[in-house]
């Protein structure tokens, strides 16, 4: 087997395992482990996977901060945000989490009748400054700049108190495999409470998030009542989600 082969395999594994071994790899091909390892450290230096001792494990996404982020496929959360805002319904209360993509949807609410939104980031109030017929519940806490999201104790009490009829998660990375994650312990726990307390949970999902593993765990993709994708998302890349009986809703539905 050429190289360029193997290293499509071993995307192929990544993809449907979550992880490469590279002894059980090296058995099932005939090959060393000395000629796998040195596939995965060319492949690591490429920025395709993530070498971990033993093997691999698909790449975890850069994470640019917020002012970065805001310039990050703007029509595609503009869609996204479009789709998730046309969910919301009179009376319901929904909870709207930090991000660039839960601000389109803030900018897109309905302002045709009254709804409560519930959200830990001030950015995402602030979106609704001049809404006029949402009510705005700022949860407060520990600011985590990064995400401009309030994390620690002071805000999981006060989420206690709320039960959402409908929570927008944003994440870093989503996996058949290894399920929803972010790159901050407390932000991760945040959301998995948010999720707790309502009553449902969708994730919206850009490109580059997809098949990747950021360092903490949220939940597991079939946690959430839905997956939320953009309209040019190829079935081929969502089949792994397809396979765990995800719902997928594309935003051109």
């Amino acid at each position: 087997m050429l190289i360029g082969q193997r290293k499509t395999l071993i995307l192929d594994i990544l993809r449907r395992d979550g992880q490469v071994i590279a002894k059980a790899l090296a058995d099932d091909l005939g090959l060393s482990e000395d000629t796998i390892r040195r596939d995965l450290r060319e492949m690591a230096a490429e920025r395709l996977l993530k070498r971990v001792h033993g093997g691999a494990l698909p790449l975890a996404p850069e994470l640019p901060d917020f002012s970065a982020r805001r310039s990050v496929s703007p029509d595609v959360k503009r869609q996204l945000g479009a789709y998730a805002a046309s969910m919301v319904r009179p009376g319901r209360t929904v909870f709207l989490d930090g991000g660039t993509t839960t601000a389109e949807i803030a900018r897109h609410l309905p302002r045709n009748f009254a709804f409560t939104v519930v959200t830990h980031s001030p950015t995402i109030a602030g979106e609704l400054e001049h809404h006029p017929t949402a009510e705005v519940v700022l949860i407060g806490g520990k600011l985590y700049k990064h995400s401009m999201v309030a994390t620690g104790a002071a805000a999981m009490a006060a989420i206690s108190l709320v039960r959402p009829d409908i929570f927008f998660l944003g994440v870093t990375a989503i996996h058949p495999i290894h399920g929803l994650s972010t790159g901050d312990f407390e932000e991760a726990a945040i959301k998995r409470h948010i999720a707790q307390c309502s009553a449902e949970t969708y994730v919206m999902v850009t490109q580059e998030k997809l098949d990747a593993v950021s360092p903490c765990h949220i939940l597991p993709v079939t946690a959430v009542s839905g997956m939320m994708v953009p309209s040019d998302m190829t079935e081929a890349s969502l089949g792994p989600y397809h396979s765990v009986q995800v719902p997928i809703f594309r935003a051109d539905d």
